[in-house]
């Protein structure tokens, strides 16, 4: 799926600034290296996925849902547990 998104010049990327690192005030954001790194990890994904397999995931109806981790505003989050 990686080489079908790069030939049709769709951009793989997580980041505002298109990896120009001038994010900020023309200067590089503070979570740049974040949202380059998730690009990283998004391609190779995409590179691990076949046009097969997403043709076969379409004719059994498979349907990926997500939760949404996100707390209602006003919530803190518990403290996690130590083991």
């Amino acid at each position: 799926m990686a080489d079908v998104i790069v030939a049709v010049d769709e951009p793989i990327d997580a980041t505002k600034c298109g990896g120009k690192e001038n994010c900020h005030d023309d200067k590089r954001c503070m979570t740049h290296e974040l949202w380059a790194n998730l690009n990283v990890h998004i391609f190779a994904y995409l590179k691990s996925v076949t046009l097969e397999q997403l043709v076969r995931q379409q004719d059994k109806q498979a349907v990926a849902v997500l939760k949404d981790q996100r707390l209602p505003t006003g919530t803190k989050p518990e403290p996690a547990e130590v083991v």
